[in-house]
């Protein structure tokens, strides 16, 4: 009733109620990745240091969070075509706050660990159903700009994590990262309550069109769903491949970065939250403009251009200490580091029926997933070892190269192509 109202008023207006599901979108996002995944990296050290784990232990923690998001991304993207979206981004969303409010909680590693993978669960049945929604509400001209706006979400979060934990470190002293846990997961009740006020499927649950569609557009692609179309999808493959290099690479810096500047720069952590914070700002606008640039020069050279700008921002990261080099390169990566979700949500839905968009993001998302998985414990355990994250940074460039490099090698010929 109330999403109808609002439809209503909007319509009179003159506003599409396309923009208050990219508003529900981007906290969505904000929530299963700025919050659930980003702020670990804010919590990290004091969480550390509070259940005495070595650093492999927290790279297994991010690698069991990551495993979970990995499992959901194929699920959540095979159910979403049976299931109705807004139900299942509503159940996610309570398991999520659940799973956040559970790890302040732990009290080992094992718990620990089961707290994140219960987290990486919910996050990626959130993030999934969300984005693909753009595929009903947009018309496919528009939703490169639509994904780049929800996709800003993640900036916001990296905000509220980047200001919020250390406050909650400074006043809670060594328990302070419990807190921490306990009101990120409050946050996101708060936005499961806006999603079961709000949210719904599809325009005509409001009486509206999709946005930007013309009133002689063709009708979509009719008939059964089924998901063998999206498994032996060539271009599918190839988004796959490339996604995997982006989540291998930016996993690393993303969940070192607090604890790289606090033990070997020489950064306080509020300092460190506060260049986490400005990540944060910059990137809210990094789909947004990574998006238009996909519309403008084509997906794939826009890849290029992204996974060059995060090889250069991380090998920046490992080879100088200094202050004005590392704020440069959280620079870099707020502006170019959400690129590659943003690109990747709109070429999936280019190439799947609207039914199947789910699924096509899904598909890919396990890619990106199985290199969130693996990177973090490979650079804990790389750290552990020489004593530096420095070069487990440097991997981190080489493998966004290797991004670059097949961005441009997969590059369709046609120059319509996606």
């Amino acid at each position: 009733m109330a999403s109808r109202l609002l439809g209503s008023l909007l319509v009179r207006r003159g506003f599409h109620y396309a923009w208050v599901m990219v508003a529900l979108g981007n906290v969505n996002v904000l929530s299963s990745l700025g919050l659930a995944r980003f702020g670990y990296a804010m919590i990290l050290p004091a969480m550390k240091d509070g259940l005495r784990l070595s650093y492999a232990e927290t790279g297994w923690l991010a690698t069991g969070h990551f495993i979970g998001y990995l499992v959901s991304s194929f699920v959540a993207g095979l159910m979403a075509t049976r299931w109705a979206p807004r139900r299942l981004i509503l159940i996610s969303l309570l398991c999520l706050a659940g799973g956040l409010a559970a790890t302040g909680v732990v009290t080992d590693f094992v718990s620990a660990l089961l707290a994140r993978t219960v987290t990486g669960l919910a996050s990626g049945a959130v993030y999934i159903p969300s984005i693909a929604l753009t595929t009903f509400w947009f018309a496919p001209h528009r939703r490169g700009m639509a994904a780049g706006l929800q996709t800003g979400g993640s900036g916001f979060g990296l905000i509220l994590s980047g200001l919020l934990v250390p406050e909650m470190l400074r006043r809670f002293g060594p328990e302070g990262w419990r807190h921490s846990w306990v009101i990120l997961g409050l946050v996101v009740g708060v936005v499961w309550m806006l999603g079961l006020a709000f949210a719904r499927n599809r325009p005509e649950d409001v009486g509206h069109r999709p946005y930007g569609a013309m009133a002689d557009a063709p009708p979509p692609l009719a008939g059964p769903a089924h998901w063998g179309e999206v498994f032996v999808n060539p271009a599918l493959w190839g988004l796959g491949a490339l996604f995997f290099c982006f989540g291998f690479s930016y996993v690393i810096y993303a969940t070192f970065f607090a604890a790289y500047l606090v033990g070997e720069c020489g950064f306080s952590p509020a300092a460190a939250g506060q260049l986490w914070g400005l990540v944060g700002i910059l990137s809210i606008s990094s789909g947004l403009l990574s998006g238009t640039m996909a519309d403008r020069i084509g997906k794939h050279s826009a890849l290029a251009v992204v996974f060059g700008g995060n090889a250069l921002c991380f090998a920046v990261f490992a080879v100088s200490h200094s202050s004005p080099t590392i704020v440069a390169s959280a620079i870099l990566f707020g502006l170019a580091g959400w690129g590659v979700p943003t690109i990747m949500a709109a070429a999936a839905g280019d190439h799947a029926r609207p039914s199947l968009a789910a699924a096509a993001l899904g598909s890919i998302t396990i890619m990106s997933g199985l290199g969130q998985a693996i990177g973090p414990p490979i650079a804990g355990a790389l750290a552990d070892r020489t004593h530096s994250f420095s070069e487990s940074f440097l991997l981190a460039s080489a493998v966004s190269l290797i991004g670059c490099i097949g961005s441009v090698a997969l590059r369709p010929r046609s120059r319509q192509a996606p």
